[in-house]
């Protein structure tokens, strides 16, 4: 499968209909995802940090290019597959691009924070100038923007903010942009400003994909919220075993 067909699967969406990307954390979960008929799927990188034990973001590269290895083998090859690299792991684009492509994914995401802060938006920008021309067509490249879970300076709307990082970046080459945790009410108006699809995650607590996708998201996944979903109802028959 390659980057063209999952690039495709995201454009010509209509209102009500976005494209729903579940997140397996492992191979089994994957399995399931595609046996079930979705599309394409998107790792997380915190549900399959959770699923090899360690917390979000410490997860060492090595071990999360193995787990999206062996979800990309475990489902069909006419299932495209995405993964989330979250900053790229200090990699040079060149390696990053090299090792990513090895596992068999097709699509990427890249978020625009590290050690719990934004980066400069025009040095993200930069950076993915250079996984886009390192890796040409062969990667779909989904721009995470973090302005609504990290903050952005006093005195700076972040709506604005967002907008003006998300147009460096489909200008640097990306193929989506996912402001996660962006409010569902300001989705309209950043489908409106930016010229590319728009990744919305969906929680529990709030609007369903079809009404995310109503309000102008093209694209819906869900973070871990799928892996704790799992490991919830793991929990509750770990109960009813304990009590016999």
């Amino acid at each position: 499968m390659t980057a063209s067909i999952l690039r495709a699967l995201h454009h010509a969406r209509t209102p009500g209909d976005p494209l729903v990307v579940p997140g397996p954390w492992d191979a089994g979960s994957a399995r399931v995802f595609a046996e079930a008929g979705f599309p394409t799927l998107a790792t997380p990188s915190a549900g399959v940090a959770a699923s090899l034990g360690y917390e979000d973001g410490a997860t060492p590269a090595d071990e999360m290019f193995a787990a999206v290895a062996r979800i990309v083998r475990a489902v069909p090859a006419s299932v495209p597959v995405s993964a989330d690299i979250e900053a790229g792991y200090g990699l040079d684009p060149e390696e990053l691009v090299e090792r990513l492509l090895g596992t068999g994914a097709v699509g990427c995401n890249l978020e625009d924070s590290a050690g719990g802060t934004l980066v400069d938006a025009q040095r993200q920008a930069d950076r993915l100038a250079q996984v886009r021309a390192v890796a040409g067509d062969a990667l779909f490249i989904n721009a995470r923007v973090d302005t609504y879970v990290r903050g952005v300076p006093e005195g700076t709307d972040p709506e604005t903010e967002t907008v003006r990082r998300a147009l460096l970046y489909v200008a640097a080459g990306a193929d989506c942009v996912y402001p996660i945790m962006a409010p569902p009410e300001a989705l309209p108006r950043l489908a409106a400003a930016v010229p590319a699809p728009l990744n919305a995650l969906a929680r529990p607590d709030g609007p369903t994909p079809r009404r995310l996708g109503e309000l102008g998201a093209d694209r819906i996944t869900f973070g871990p919220g799928l892996q704790r979903r799992a490991m919830a109802a793991v929990r509750e028959i770990a109960e009813e075993l304990r009590k016999g």
